[in-house]
């Protein structure tokens, strides 16, 4: 081979790995955390993570998803779980906590990398002993291919799938389908996709349910989070007024509003 043809060759292979670099392979032994990117799996070196002390308003839940993320860091039986329901109440923050308490990685799942669930889990499989919570954080409806690949995972796939790893899903939607504008409009396809995705929320072993914050919710939520950052006073009327401006009450605006209380002189 010519000196010249040999250049072109390595120019041309340099080129393609810059515009097609090769995936990123994290060590699986030393991060508490990890992103599932189009770059490949990503070491996270500070997983941010509430004491599950700091979750208020929410006692049942946190009581089943802490029991289930125990028994699987113990090695006993565990299901994979899906957390729906209302807007910013602490569902992806619950998981991440209860992983952290209970000795687990977290592995969150970018939603572009959500169809190759398989590819991440032969890799967590390499890790032996280590545990892991695959997290799947705001799962849509749009994606059908997703839907079909996380429901033949969950229960289905003729391979068995790697012990050392649970998946825990958020979703808006309790059924992850949107509600039937009529019962004559819709066609046959579009029933059958409501069927697939039905049967993907049945494939979870745990169902938790987390709904809108009642007032006591969140000021419950609000002295909790204050408490855990040592701010305060949280006075009712101000906690009230600055839902108020925002015009709902959940967890995402107790925190909000904790965070604008540590910032004021």
């Amino acid at each position: 081979m010519s000196q010249q043809l040999e250049s072109q060759i390595a120019r041309i292979a340099d080129a393609l790995e810059r515009r097609f670099p090769p995936e990123l392979q994290a060590d699986l032994y030393g991060f508490p955390a990890y992103r599932w990117s189009l770059r490949g799996l990503e070491a996270v070196e500070r997983l941010r993570a509430l004491p599950m002390s700091a979750f208020a308003a929410m006692d049942r839940q946190k009581e089943l998803l802490h029991g289930n993320s125990q028994r699987f860091a113990e090695g006993r039986p565990a299901h994979d779980a899906l957390l729906w329901g209302a807007r910013g109440m602490g569902k992806s923050a619950l998981c991440r906590s209860a992983a952290a308490e209970a000795g687990l990685a977290v592995v969150q799942v970018e939603p572009e990398r959500i169809g190759d669930l398989e590819v991440l889990l032969s890799q967590l499989a390499k890790a032996g002993d280590r545990r892991f919570i695959v997290l799947i954080d705001d799962f849509g409806v749009d994606a059908t291919v997703s839907v079909h690949r996380l429901r033949s995972l969950l229960d289905g796939s003729i391979e068995a799938r790697a012990a050392n790893a649970l998946i825990y899903v958020t979703s808006n939607r309790r059924h992850l389908v949107p509600r039937a504008a009529g019962s004559g409009a819709a066609d046959v396809h579009e029933r059958d996709a409501q069927h697939d995705e039905l049967a993907l929320a049945e494939r979870f072993g745990l169902s938790i349910g987390f709904h809108e914050a009642s007032e006591a919710d969140y000021l419950a939520i609000c002295h909790s989070l204050a408490a855990a950052r040592g701010v305060g006073p949280v006075e009712k009327a101000d906690a009230l007024a600055f839902a108020h401006m925002r015009g709902a009450r959940s967890g995402r605006i107790a925190a909000h509003y904790v965070t604008d209380l540590a910032g004021r002189d």
